[in-house]
């Protein structure tokens, strides 16, 4: 049996469905609260109106709009279209279920597909914290889509390490560190330069020679973290979610005089205003085509990224939370509901002493793993 970590989960933003988010009551938390079954829950899914939590004993309990649960799971992933749930079968397969998330895990699932896994790590329930890995199937050779067709393979070549879905889009991290996407992209979310759809997955080839290990998928934006801890970002910025100056935030702090547009040589959209403090027009960055390289405060390196509808999330190697974008119902956990278009500390596990391992964003909330600093 294993060892009880000494860590727990917390959670902080959109709550109007009743989605567990620790203590808090109404429809919003500010600032991380922690989950009444924190410390038995390994793997969190959020989708807009519920979240799925896998607990340590391989059960996934819904909270939200949708309530139920289910035993023998290994792993759970939450849309508003499908729930997804990973169960143990026998010998080495695994039966993937697709459930309508009213269905309360009751009754026959709308589908099911038998996989067989490939060897599995040390990231199973039993060890760290983890956010999940479907909607990639253990297989690595296929994924399944929130939309028809459901079940969608993958080209052998492709050996995937991990796959996202952003509402538009779809991001795959390969083996040898590489990342590909494809699918919708007016809002330069593909980061190929331009704001055409790629039906397949395309190689990102301005991130050639660099050795991604994670990769995440908003809304309508998308960002990748190197093996040395370097961010890389691209697609929509019309909260701030990629770091970038946003011209509605810069209206929010009451700084616009008046407005151009203009066009980047990289290709990104630009709105310049006409005042800063050198008299230069500023620019402020609409849509990101091609990945922009993030630096966090005190020269941070990231190792966890996780992204909301509109929101940005990155665990640093020492334990920190830092969080942008969107801010409305406290998604960021700042203890307000301001926006921002910069990377901002998480202070709550600062001054609780805790160090985060973990970070998973629904569309407007997010999930946080931590534990007590000096323990792992």
């Amino acid at each position: 049996m294993a060892e009880e970590r000494p860590g727990a989960w917390f959670g902080f933003g959109f709550c109007g469905f009743g989605q567990e988010l620790g203590s808090g009551r109404g429809h919003q938390v500010h600032s991380p609260s922690p989950l009444r079954a924190g410390v038995d829950v390994c793997r969190v899914s959020a989708s807009w109106s519920y979240t799925a939590f896998v607990t340590r004993g391989g059960c996934v309990e819904l909270s939200g709009s949708v309530s139920g649960a289910a035993g023998g799971c290994r792993d759970a992933w939450a849309s508003e279209e499908l729930l997804l749930v990973l169960r143990a079968g026998p010998g080495p397969e695994a039966l993937l279920q697709a459930w309508a998330p009213d269905s309360a895990l009751r009754g026959e699932p709308l589908w099911a597909h038998n996989v067989v896994p490939e060897a599995e790590g040390e990231d199973d329930p039993g060890g760290e914290a983890q956010t999940g890995r479907l909607p990639l199937l253990p297989c690595a050779r296929a994924y399944v889509s929130p939309r028809p067709p459901f079940y969608r393979p993958l080209a052998p070549e492709l050996r995937a390490r991990q796959l996202e879905l952003g509402a538009e889009h779809a991001l795959l991290l390969d083996e040898a560190g590489q990342v590909f996407s494809w699918g919708g992209g007016r809002h330069g979310q593909l980061g190929h330069g331009t704001l055409e759809a790629e039906l397949e997955p395309r190689l990102l080839e301005a991130l050639q020679g660099l050795t991604m290990a994670e990769v995440a998928a908003g809304g309508w934006h998308s960002v990748c973290v190197s093996e040395t801890g370097d961010i890389y970002i691209w697609g929509w910025n019309e909260s701030g979610q990629l770091a970038l100056p946003t011209r509605n935030l810069a209206e929010d702090r009451e700084t616009v005089a008046r407005e151009a547009t203009g066009l980047n040589e990289d290709g990104s959209q630009v709105k310049r205003t006409g005042r800063v403090e050198d008299g230069a027009p500023a620019p402020f960055i609409a849509v990101q085509p091609f990945p922009a390289l993030l630096d966090l405060p005190l020269g941070s390196d990231a190792v966890k990224v996780s992204c909301g509808s509109r929101h940005t999330a990155v665990v640093t190697r020492t334990g920190e939370l830092y969080t942008w974008g969107w801010g409305k119902y406290g998604q960021l956990g700042h203890k307000d509901t301001t926006s921002l278009d910069w990377p901002r500390r998480v202070e709550y596990f600062v001054d609780e002493q805790l160090q985060v391992k973990a970070v998973t964003c629904g569309p407007w909330n997010t999930y946080v793993y931590a534990v007590e600093k000096g323990k792992s």
